[in-house]
């Protein structure tokens, strides 16, 4: 009898694997196929992916194109629906969650009609479209000849754009006017009286040596006349409208509630970027928990410093003396550099694995920098380019050497260059796992790298640990100010004197940076609720492992899914407890 029941039982066990197996198949096909159809309709991705078939192209936003894929989305999203946790293999079933995501955005992206408003506080399309010289390899006249259809559609496609645009302003969509000032300059910046000193010309300075010259000048001629033509008259439009017509009509109002619907696209925005389901209220009041906690740290801090004086007179101290800015760009990077060397020698005790991409360390383009963030990686657009942590060298009276160790540790390593070249390099990975990017996970993994600093012995001086603290303290008022600001009735004044109060920031960086709250509603919530989770579970496995706890590992475990949600995360950290107990 026991006999057949344990027969029957490893033929119902054999059976499920079979099925698993099946399931695990088709729905990766459907993968396959929902991928292929993106990079169908997504020109510039298929060639950060190598995919050359559409260089000559850039996304058709047209109403019926966006309309069409709209439609497809929505219909895949459907298709997973025949799949679950139950007939789904562990690592398909995080596959699954991460495409229902990737989904999940498109279409709400354009159920709240994103598309009208195309631009924030420090970006839009009008910058993306600078990466097109970086897109391609150039390595052959076919190359050359892609981009220059490329460049000669940049017209078309900014009038499309400045088209929504106009909608927006009569709809209701539009960015605050307070966040656009000065915009117009970082528009100013691409229009130039010679196509020769445009970036865009620069594939027609690095011609591989088997094209002869008389195809080099012809094809330098159509390039010049290219941005003659398209690029600058593109750009001038863009600068018209701005200055004309959308900044002057732009809406008064900053918060995010304040759009048609803007209650529920503030919550999905937090859904989203934090993957958790915390209302605007939970996540406020964490904030100021959170504040209080930092602020206890950082009066020990000025405690042993013997400071006499407040946190706050602290602070405007850091603020004001000079000793604590670089005086030259060069010194500023030189800084960076070093601190990023330093902790490049400390990775292998914090890590099993490190990344094979390189990285450089480079200012922020002049273009953008006026208006951009202190710093921030830039990941390679082909598998030949090297990842860039960009310092922001605008203002360097507003960018403090005491703040530099963290900022490094956060946007270089171990912080999103190492983050993002593992999550690359990981191998039998669907590409969707490969492309997509959980802000709260990435984002909360930068600010844990910033606490990693500590045991690595990065922050050799109280300074550099008080800059530390300030930009913990910066991430949790973020979630005081954005929820504030989007759903409670915040000026944008009270937000500033907030952050004021609370951060060592340049006042500078703190405008920029409430700008940027207030123009991208609820991104800013990911990196404090990201870093939470991340150490709560490295605390819950430190208790239930004691000695055996190995730093490492507990990292590994972290990373070796690549970018997935906080309840995937939090699930996978559970199972590595279990696993390492279970090998003890």
């Amino acid at each position: 009898m026991y006999r057949y029941l344990l027969l029957f039982t490893l033929a119902l066990i054999s059976f499920t694997s079979l099925a698993n197996t099946n399931e695990d198949k088709s729905f990766y096909a459907l993968l396959d196929e929902i991928w292929e159809y993106e990079i169908s309709v997504s020109p510039l991705l298929a060639s950060r992916q190598g995919d050359n078939s559409q260089n000559n192209k850039l996304p058709d936003i047209s109403p019926e194109g966006l309309a069409t894929q709209d439609q497809q989305w929505q219909a895949y999203r459907k298709a997973l629906k025949a799949y679950s946790k139950e007939n789904l293999s562990d690592d398909a079933f995080i596959s699954l969650l991460m495409q229902q995501y990737r989904l999940e955005n498109y279409i709400s992206q354009y159920h709240f009609r994103a598309y009208l408003v195309p631009i924030n506080s420090e970006y839009g399309f009008h910058g993306a479209m600078a990466s097109l010289p970086n897109l391609s390899a150039f390595k052959s006249e076919n190359d050359y000849q892609a981009y220059i259809s490329r460049l000669h559609a940049l017209k078309p496609y900014f009038e499309q754009q400045i088209t929504y645009m106009r909608q927006g302003l009569e709809e209701g969509y539009t960015q605050p006017k307070v966040v656009l000032e000065g915009f117009e300059n970082a528009v100013a910046a691409y229009i130039l009286d010679d196509p020769k000193k445009s970036g865009f010309y620069s594939p027609f300075t690095r011609f591989p040596k088997h094209i002869d010259a008389s195809q080099q000048a012809a094809l330098a001629q159509l390039g010049q006349k290219a941005i003659t033509t398209s690029v600058f008259p593109a750009y001038q439009a863009f600068y018209d409208f701005m200055v004309d017509e959308y900044i002057p009509g732009a809406r008064a109002a900053i918060a995010a509630n304040e759009w048609p619907d803007g209650k529920a696209y503030y919550a999905n925005r937090a859904k989203h970027y934090t993957t958790t389901d915390m209302s605007p209220e939970d996540i406020h009041t964490l904030g100021l928990k959170e504040v209080k906690r930092i602020r206890a740290e950082m009066q020990s801090v000025v405690d042993s410093l013997e400071f006499d004086g407040s946190t706050n007179e602290f602070i405007t101290f850091l603020r004001e003396d000079p000793q604590f800015y670089a005086s030259s760009a060069e010194e500023l990077l030189k800084e960076a550099s070093f601190v990023a060397k330093k902790m490049d020698a400390k990775l292998p005790s914090l890590f099993e694995y490190l990344p094979r991409t390189p990285y450089g360390v480079a200012p922020v383009p002049d273009s953008i920098a006026p208006k951009y963030t202190t710093g921030r990686y830039i990941h390679p657009s082909r598998d030949d380019q090297p990842g860039y942590y960009w310092v922001n060298t605008y203002a360097l009276d507003k960018r403090p050497l005491y703040a530099l160790p963290a900022l490094t540790l956060h946007e270089a390593v171990p912080g999103h260059h190492l983050q993002i070249s593992l999550a690359a390099e990981l191998e039998n990975l669907p590409m969707v796992r490969r492309n997509t990017y959980i802000s709260a996970f990435g984002e909360g993994w930068g600010l844990y790298s910033e606490f990693l600093g500590i045991e690595a012995g990065i922050y050799e001086d109280p300074y550099d640990n008080f800059g530390r603290l300030s930009y913990e303290m910066w991430r949790a008022c973020r979630l005081v100010v954005d929820t504030g600001m989007h759903t409670m009735g915040w000026s944008r004044e009270r937000a500033v004197d907030f952050m004021m109060s609370n951060t060592a920031l340049s006042e500078h960086n703190v405008n920029t940076e409430i700008d940027r709250y207030i123009s991208w509603p609820a991104q800013a919530l990911s990196y404090k609720i990201g870093e939470i989770k991340i150490k709560a579970l490295r605390e819950k496995a430190e208790v239930a492992l004691g000695q055996h706890f190995d730093v490492r590992k507990f990292h590994r475990a972290v990373l070796e899914n690549g970018s997935v949600p906080l309840f995937i995360l939090e699930q996978k950290i559970n199972q590595f407890i279990e696993e390492q107990k279970a090998a003890r």
